[in-house]
C-alpha cells in the first residue's frame, strides 16, 4: 500500500516543489496551505508523515501537531522553518513523534532521508 505524505505550507513555491520532490520517489503526497485546511479535509487519519511548517498564518504547525497528538492522532512529523534562531519554537515541536526540524532551505536529499525516517518511525526508537 502506497504512503501518504501530507505536506502543510503556506508558500506556494515550498508546497509545489516537497510535491513534486516527493513524487518523484514514488511516494503519496497531498499538499495543504494550513493547518485548518489539512484537518478540514479527508487526510488527517490517512496521512503515514507529516511535513509542517513551524510558523503558518491562524494555527500554526507546532500547535498542529499537538491537536493531532490531544486527539490520539500519533504521526510522525518534520517541521520544516525559515527562522533557524527560533529556539522556543523548535523546543515547543519536539516530541516522541518529531522525527527532524530542518532549517529552509534544506536539501533534497535531507528532506528525503527525513521522509523515509518517518515512515519507519517508532515513538522513542531511532529509525535507521
Amino acid at each position: 500500500m502506497e504512503r501518504l505524505v501530507a505536506v502543510v505550507d503556506d508558500d506556494i513555491s515550498v508546497r509545489e516543489s516537497l510535491q513534486s520532490l516527493i513524487r518523484s520517489v514514488g511516494m503519496q503526497v497531498r499538499v495543504f496551505a494550513s493547518a485548518e485546511e489539512f484537518l478540514n479535509s479527508a487526510h488527517p487519519r490517512k496521512a503515514d508523515c507529516l511535513v509542517l511548517d513551524v510558523r503558518l498564518p491562524g494555527m500554526s504547525g507546532v500547535e498542529l501537531h499537538r491537536h493531532l497528538l490531544a486527539r490520539n492522532r500519533e504521526v510522525p512529523v518534520i517541521f520544516i522553518t525559515a527562522h533557524a534562531s527560533d529556539d522556543r519554537a523548535r523546543s515547543e515541536a519536539s516530541s516522541d513523534w518529531t522525527v527532524a526540524y530542518l532549517t529552509k532551505p534544506f536539501g533534497e536529499d535531507e528532506l528525503l532521508d527525513a521522509v523515509h525516517a518517518a515512515l519507519k518511525w517508532k515513538p522513542g526508537i531511532k529509525a535507521n
